[in-house]
Protein backbone atom coordinates (compact mmCIF):
# COMPACT_ATOMS: atom_id res chain seq x y z
CA UNK A 1 0.00 0.00 0.00
CA UNK A 2 1.10 3.31 -0.92
CA UNK A 3 0.56 6.11 1.95
CA UNK A 4 0.84 9.67 1.79
CA UNK A 5 -0.10 12.50 4.22
CA UNK A 6 -2.71 14.42 2.45
CA UNK A 7 -4.47 16.49 5.78
CA UNK A 8 -3.36 17.17 8.84
CA UNK A 9 -5.65 19.00 11.36
CA UNK A 10 -4.33 21.85 12.86
CA UNK A 11 -6.45 23.80 15.64
CA UNK A 12 -6.06 27.36 15.52
CA UNK A 13 -7.29 30.45 18.08
CA UNK A 14 -8.04 33.07 15.30
CA UNK A 15 -8.87 31.58 11.71
CA UNK A 16 -8.54 34.75 9.75
CA UNK A 17 -5.16 35.31 11.41
CA UNK A 18 -4.04 31.85 10.72
CA UNK A 19 -5.42 32.00 7.37
CA UNK A 20 -3.57 34.75 6.28
CA UNK A 21 -0.69 33.21 7.96
CA UNK A 22 -0.66 30.15 5.81
CA UNK A 23 -1.84 32.23 2.18
CA UNK A 24 0.51 35.24 2.49
CA UNK A 25 3.57 34.16 4.42
CA UNK A 26 3.59 30.54 4.61
CA UNK A 27 2.66 30.29 0.51
CA UNK A 28 -0.22 27.64 0.38
CA UNK A 29 -3.09 27.90 -1.72
CA UNK A 30 -6.60 28.11 0.03
CA UNK A 31 -8.63 25.35 -1.44
CA UNK A 32 -11.29 25.55 0.67
CA UNK A 33 -12.75 28.27 3.15
CA UNK A 34 -16.05 27.27 4.35
CA UNK A 35 -18.51 27.72 6.94
CA UNK A 36 -21.65 27.07 8.62
CA UNK A 37 -23.28 29.18 11.13
CA UNK A 38 -20.62 31.03 13.09
CA UNK A 39 -19.21 28.18 15.14
CA UNK A 40 -17.73 26.14 12.29
CA UNK A 41 -15.28 27.21 10.03
CA UNK A 42 -13.04 24.85 8.32
CA UNK A 43 -10.11 26.21 5.95
CA UNK A 44 -7.79 23.84 3.79
CA UNK A 45 -4.90 24.11 2.38
CA UNK A 46 -2.11 23.02 0.18
CA UNK A 47 1.25 23.66 0.25
CA UNK A 48 3.35 24.81 -2.47
CA UNK A 49 4.78 22.05 -4.35
CA UNK A 50 2.74 18.97 -2.22
CA UNK A 51 1.39 16.15 -4.26
CA UNK A 52 -1.70 16.63 -2.32
CA UNK A 53 -4.34 18.15 -4.11
CA UNK A 54 -7.61 20.16 -3.16
CA UNK A 55 -10.53 19.11 -3.17
CA UNK A 56 -12.09 17.07 -6.76
CA UNK A 57 -15.68 17.67 -7.82
CA UNK A 58 -18.17 15.14 -9.17
CA UNK A 59 -18.72 11.29 -8.44
CA UNK A 60 -17.13 8.05 -10.26
CA UNK A 61 -20.14 5.98 -12.25
CA UNK A 62 -18.17 3.03 -10.34
CA UNK A 63 -17.24 4.44 -6.93
CA UNK A 64 -17.01 8.09 -5.75
CA UNK A 65 -13.52 9.38 -6.36
CA UNK A 66 -12.04 10.86 -2.79
CA UNK A 67 -14.52 9.18 -0.96
CA UNK A 68 -13.99 6.22 0.51
CA UNK A 69 -12.65 6.82 4.00
CA UNK A 70 -11.43 4.96 7.58
CA UNK A 71 -10.57 6.50 10.35
CA UNK A 72 -8.43 5.55 13.78
CA UNK A 73 -7.08 6.73 17.07
CA UNK A 74 -3.81 6.02 18.25
CA UNK A 75 -2.81 5.09 22.07
CA UNK A 76 -2.89 9.05 22.72
CA UNK A 77 -6.10 9.63 21.40
CA UNK A 78 -5.05 11.74 17.94
CA UNK A 79 -7.37 10.63 15.30
CA UNK A 80 -6.70 10.21 11.76
CA UNK A 81 -8.69 10.01 8.99
CA UNK A 82 -7.77 8.26 5.77
CA UNK A 83 -8.72 8.88 2.40
CA UNK A 84 -8.89 6.87 -0.32
CA UNK A 85 -7.61 8.75 -3.38
CA UNK A 86 -8.21 7.01 -6.74
CA UNK A 87 -6.58 8.06 -10.27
Amino acid sequence: MDWKLEVVIVPVSDMDRAKAFYSEQAGFHVDVDYSQGEDFRIVQFTPPGSAAGGQQPGLDPERAKYGSYFSFSDPDGNGWLVQEVRP
